[in-house]
């Protein structure tokens, strides 16, 4: 398998459609193309080159590369999907579908439904398991300032009740994977309990909805910023405090404003910059194009929550 070290290299080696193709089935399937339809591991190409047909006679049905796939019933090209993974997975604070869609040569349209894909499959691509050994917890509130709201939809939003700020919670593992995730309806103990393991030591700030967790985890360590107390001993939450840092630098100077909607998927993706930090761009281009199966569609992505 090619590997590429840049985006320059990337696009003079996969700059012809089927040689991307090939590169995908190669990448997706290892020479032994499986049905996406029934899973059945024996397949024939026909002449077209492009699609295949399942061998069981159950089945029949043909598929190319891109079924099954974030790509699946997408008119972009092979190329253009594969700069947009290089490009999305690998700038540090991201990029605006605006400055996407000039880079790509897409609308700006097309540009954000690709990212939204990409993001899709960031989500699943989360080392599974909980956090464990210290980990630290805290929250902040993404969202505009009122006093920056222009008064017609400040007035509005004020008479519906919907609240301006959304409350995100960081969970850090020390010198390992981090976890962005809306609170919405839950309460800031059950996000907790969601994603730590129970033998963690469990370090948060002196907020009253963390009382309690001393019963449930192998320890609790408060660090009370009120008293000015921002390190003991190994006890403090300045790593996710950065992580934080960089999250909301990734909001305020490449994305602005963003929809409480779509904010999780944005909290994704910053999960998965952050847990893949140690790799290098290929690897992490490699990676996220391995993983690719699911399909967000259009209908989905803009319907009302």
């Amino acid at each position: 398998m090619q590997e590429y070290k840049n985006l320059k290299e990337l696009m003079s080696h996969l700059s012809d459609e089927k040689v991307c193709q090939n590169y995908m089935e190669e990448l997706r399937w290892s020479g032994n193309p499986v049905c996406p339809h029934c899973e059945h591991e024996k397949a024939y190409r026909l002449k077209n080159g492009k699609l295949f047909r399942c061998s069981n006679p159950n089945c029949k049905k043909n598929f190319t590369v891109l079924v099954g796939t974030i790509f699946e019933k997408s008119h972009i090209s092979y190329s253009t999907w594969l700069a947009a993974i290089w490009l999305i997975t690998g700038r540090k604070k991201g990029t605006s579908s605006c400055q996407l869609a000039r880079d790509l040569g897409v609308t700006q349209k097309t540009a954000w439904f690709i990212f939204h894909r990409i993001r899709y499959i960031m989500g699943d691509q989360d080392e599974p398991g909980m956090l464990d050994n210290i980990v630290e917890v805290d929250e902040t509130y993404v969202g505009g300032k009122w006093a920056n709201m222009h008064g017609k939809k400040r007035k509005k939003l004020q008479d519906s009740g919907v609240d301006n700020k959304v409350p995100v919670m960081g969970l850090i593992e020390r010198e390992g994977r981090a976890k962005l995730t809306v609170i919405g309806q839950k309460t800031f103990k059950e996000v907790v309990r969601q994603n730590v393991d129970k033998e963690a030591l469990v370090v948060t700030d002196s907020r009253l909805s963390y009382v309690g967790l001393s019963q449930e985890y192998a320890g609790h360590e408060v660090v009370n910023h009120s008293k000015g107390e921002y390190k003991r001993d190994i006890f403090y939450t300045n790593t996710i405090e950065g992580f934080f840092s960089h999250f909301k630098r990734t909001i305020f100077g490449t994305y602005h404003q963003i929809s409480p909607k779509h904010l999780q998927a944005y909290c994704n993706e910053s999960n998965y910059r952050y847990n893949s930090r140690k790799i290098s761009d290929k690897d992490r281009f490699i990676n996220t194009l391995s993983n690719t199966e699911g399909r967000l569609t259009y209908k989905t992505l803009i319907q009302k929550p």
